[in-house]
């Protein structure tokens, strides 16, 4: 299989893994099921409910970013696309290593929210690197 494709592959499940942080945050942040994911009071939900919207439309926008630079990819650009990917997702990897390395209690988090871009940031610089 085409390395390309493994990144495209995980850029795609990287952005679903975002764009279902962004329905947590922004759509359901003071559902008690959310707050038992982030460890939130009802009182702490409903204080930061603003900030967390506001995260999470980031996640969101970094999601379809991901899929913007497959879709650029697929459509024949493929070193621009790859770029796009490699930006969106190297993105997403250092929140996630930014989460753990100041709440190490968080690293189940962190992996959620890395390892598919982890994946498709090491298998994009391949691909750049055989395209060149």
């Amino acid at each position: 299989m085409d390395i390309a494709v493994i990144a495209g592959v995980a850029a795609l499940l990287a952005a679903a893994v975002h764009a279902y942080i962004f329905v947590l945050e922004t759509l359901r942040w003071e559902a008690p099921g959310t707050r038992r994911v982030f460890g939130t009071s009802a009182e702490q939900a409903a204080q930061t409910k603003q900030l967390a919207a506001n995260q999470g439309v980031y996640n969101l926008l970094l999601g379809l970013a991901a899929l913007a630079g497959v879709i650029v990819a697929v459509a024949g650009a493929r070193e621009a696309g790859l770029a796009v990917e490699l930006a969106a997702t190297g993105i997403m990897l250092g929140a996630a290593l930014y989460l753990v390395g100041t709440d190490r209690s968080k690293a189940r988090a962190a992996v959620v929210q890395g390892l598919f871009p982890l994946v498709a940031v090491v298998t994009g610089l391949v691909a750049l690197g055989q395209a060149a």
